[in-house]
C-alpha cells in the first residue's frame, strides 16, 4: 500500500494520500489549496490517478484544494451530508463506504468540533479530522460547533475502536504525526474527565482565538462547486424538468455515473446505462462501450450523477474524446428528486 501523510507547515494540517499499489487509483484527505502542485507532482512521480478527494469537515483555518485538484485531475469531491459546501461530487453518511481500487474506508459521523465533521476508518488507522487530535481535541466554539456531540463521537465511536489502532489527524502544532486509541485513552489530558458535562465545561474554558484565516477559509470552502454554467450556455445541460419530460425519449442515452452503493441507496432512472465515473473517459474512448453504443445508435448520450459535478466532468471529457452529442442533468438526481421525478429502486 501507499501510504503518505503530508504537512502544510502554515496552518499544520496533515493530508493523506492513499492508493493499494504505484500505477494505480488514489484517494486524498483534507488537501491543501497551496500544496496541490506538490500533490500533483508525486501523484505523477508514482503514477497514480487521484479518484477521490475528501474533507473530513468544512476547514476554518485554510482554503481546501478540493476544488484545485478536481480541476486539474478530474477526481471526484467527496463530503459529508450536512456540509455547507455549495456542491460536492458524492455526499457520505455514517455507515457509507468511500471505496478506490484496492482500498475501502468506513465512513463513520463524528460530529462536535463542526457539525459535518466524519472520521474514516481503514484497517488498523482511522482518519480523526479534528475530531480527535493526538493528546487533544478539535475545538468546539464555532461552525455549530457542539462538546456535547464531541464527547458523544469520541467516547462512544472513536474510544471504542481497539486499543492499537492507529490515529491520524487533520492538524497537529507540536510535531507528532501519529498515535494510537489506546494511548489517546491513557494519555490524552482532555478525555481524563469524568462525566460528559465536566468535557463540556473544560472546553468552554479554553478561550481560544479565532484561527486566522477563519474569515477567508470558511467562505472560500463553502463555494468549492464546479462552474456548470458554461454548459448552460453551450445547451449542453438538461433542467431536472427538462429531463424528466425527455425519460424514455428513444433518441437519448441515460448514463449513470454513480457508484453502486449510492444507485442502491437512492434508486436510479428508467433504462440508464451504469458506467461508475473513474472509468467513464476509458469508455468514451474509441472501442470503448459509450463511444461504440453512442455510434451504433446514433441516441444522445445524457449523463447523470448525485449533484452534477461528475456528469459536468464527463461532457467534457466526451467533448475532448470527440464525442460531441452529449449533455447531463444539471444538478443530478438530487435536483431530480426535488422536481418530482421518477424513481426506480
Amino acid at each position: 500500500m501507499i501510504f503518505r501523510q503530508l504537512f502544510d507547515s502554515v496552518s499544520g494540517t496533515y493530508s493523506y494520500l492513499l492508493a493499494s499499489r504505484a500505477g494505480g487509483e488514489a484517494l486524498i484527505l483534507d488537501p491543501v489549496l497551496e500544496k496541490v502542485d506538490r500533490y500533483c507532482q508525486l501523484l505523477r512521480e508514482l503514477d497514480l490517478k487521484l479518484v477521490k478527494a475528501v474533507d473530513t469537515h468544512l476547514h476554518a483555518d485554510h482554503v481546501t484544494g478540493l476544488g484545485e485538484l478536481r480541476d486539474r485531475t478530474h477526481c471526484m469531491t467527496v463530503m459529508g451530508d450536512q456540509t455547507k459546501a455549495d456542491v460536492v461530487a458524492m455526499r457520505v453518511a455514517d455507515g457509507d463506504k468511500v471505496t478506490i481500487e484496492g482500498l475501502s474506508l468506513d465512513v463513520m459521523y463524528t460530529p462536535g468540533h463542526t457539525d459535518d465533521s466524519y472520521s474514516y476508518l481503514m484497517g488498523d488507522r482511522v482518519f480523526t479530522g479534528d475530531t480527535l487530535l493526538i493528546r487533544g481535541t478539535g475545538r468546539t466554539d464555532f461552525q455549530n460547533g457542539s462538546s456535547r456531540a464531541q464527547y458523544d463521537s469520541i467516547f462512544n465511536r472513536l474510544l471504542k475502536l481497539p486499543d492499537e489502532t492507529m490515529v491520524f489527524p487533520a492538524h497537529d502544532y507540536k510535531g507528532d504525526t501519529v498515535s494510537t486509541i489506546g494511548e489517546e485513552k491513557r494519555y490524552n489530558p482532555r478525555l481524563q474527565v469524568r462525566s460528559v458535562d465536566e468535557y463540556i465545561e473544560l472546553m468552554a474554558n479554553l478561550k481560544l482565538p479565532n484561527p486566522k484565516m477563519m474569515d477567508v477559509a470558511v467562505p472560500a470552502n463553502m463555494h468549492v462547486g464546479l462552474h456548470q454554467e458554461e454548459l448552460e450556455k453551450e445547451g449542453r445541460a438538461l433542467s431536472a424538468v427538462e429531463a424528466i419530460r425527455a425519460l424514455g425519449r428513444p433518441d437519448i442515452l441515460l448514463v449513470d455515473l454513480r457508484e453502486t452503493n449510492e444507485r442502491l441507496k437512492h434508486g436510479t432512472l428508467e433504462g440508464a446505462l451504469h458506467t461508475p465515473y473513474p472509468s467513464v473517459e476509458e469508455s468514451l474512448k474509441p472501442g470503448g462501450m459509450l463511444r461504440e453504443v453512442a455510434a451504433a445508435t446514433g441516441r444522445r448520450v445524457v449523463f447523470f450523477c448525485a449533484f452534477g459535478e461528475r456528469s459536468a466532468m464527463a461532457v467534457a471529457a466526451a467533448k475532448k474524446a470527440g464525442l460531441l452529442n452529449t449533455a447531463h442533468i444539471a444538478g443530478g438526481i438530487d435536483a431530480w428528486k426535488k422536481a418530482g421525478g421518477p424513481m426506480l429502486h
